[in-house]
């Protein structure tokens, strides 16, 4: 295979995704000919065809879908040396916009800023606090660059997820009750406290299930906050991230006991894949 330019690798990736010669030339400023004259060439440095195409349709063949990978990586290789290089040769500037939970901007975020802000002084930090489960969603729509966010098994394609700490669940049951071990649980007597959504609802339902408890449920809350709440004020018992339970005010008036088997979960950065290599995103990312 001789050499491949990168301009010729970017008309292919938009082409092997619109499947469409006038698309993908409208989108890249040039002409289908043109086009068609350099997914030829390529094909030629390649040594196979990459594409089927007759006059109704375009496909990719089974080289094109091997290369499509080797053009993907490559691509994103080169994006990322122009942003290192990018801020090699000047200082970052302007605003990057953070959404987290207030439990994450309190245990992981702290440190995080603190780095950053060492490291881009001129970069302005706007901070926005809320709901966990609506993480993703505020990258998706644009109204946050970076989310400190839990990771899902459907993650959505769109969305870059890099780990940062993995955090496991307790069982909290008021201290009045003086209980401090799990196999002194009677589930039958006890009310559950359950989370209304997020990460921790379906990890605690496949957790009773495996068990084959079916719990006596009082109420499904929003919020692990609110679990840590209601159970400190004797209302039943849950199970909540200890994270949320370090951070809380009501710390005192519960019991934390260990789950063995109960699944953690993973907390993390997210951004727009298509994001990733701006320069003030892939520095917090770097961090």
């Amino acid at each position: 295979m001789t050499s491949v330019d990168i301009k010729s690798l970017a008309m292919f990736n938009h082409l092997a995704q619109s499947l469409h010669f006038g698309q993908t030339a409208q989108a890249m400023f040039i002409t289908p000919s043109t086009l068609s004259r350099a997914i030829q060439r390529l094909e030629q440095s390649v040594g196979t065809r990459l594409f089927e195409r007759n006059n109704r349709e375009v496909s990719l063949t089974q080289s094109g879908r091997l290369f499509l990978t080797f053009s993907t990586e490559t691509l994103a290789n080169w994006q990322t040396l122009q942003s290192d290089l990018a801020q090699q040769e000047q200082q970052l500037n302007g605003e990057l916009s953070v959404y987290c939970s207030v439990t994450a901007a309190h245990s992981h975020l702290p440190a995080m800023l603190n780095n950053y802000r060492a490291l881009h002084p001129q970069v302005d930090i706007k901070l926005v606090t809320g709901d966990p489960a609506l993480s993703i969603n505020k990258v998706l729509e644009g109204q946050a660059d970076v989310a400190i966010s839990i990771q899902t098994p459907q993650m959505h394609h769109d969305i870059k997820f890099k780990a940062i700490d993995t955090v496991p669940l307790v069982l909290i049951v008021p201290k009045s009750l003086g209980i401090t071990r799990l196999k002194q649980i009677k589930w039958s007597q006890h009310q559950i406290i359950m989370p209304e959504s997020g990460p921790s609802k379906r990890i605690v339902h496949h957790w009773f299930a495996e068990h084959s408890i079916r719990p006596k449920v009082y109420a499904s809350v929003g919020g692990n906050e609110a679990i840590v709440s209601m159970v400190a004020l004797g209302f039943g018992i849950g199970i909540v991230p200890t994270i949320v339970l370090n951070s809380s005010s009501l710390l005192n008036q519960v019991t934390a006991i260990t789950i063995d088997d109960i699944e953690s979960y993973q907390i993390g950065l997210c951004c727009l894949k298509a994001n990733q290599h701006e320069p003030k995103i892939h520095a917090m990312f770097d961090l």
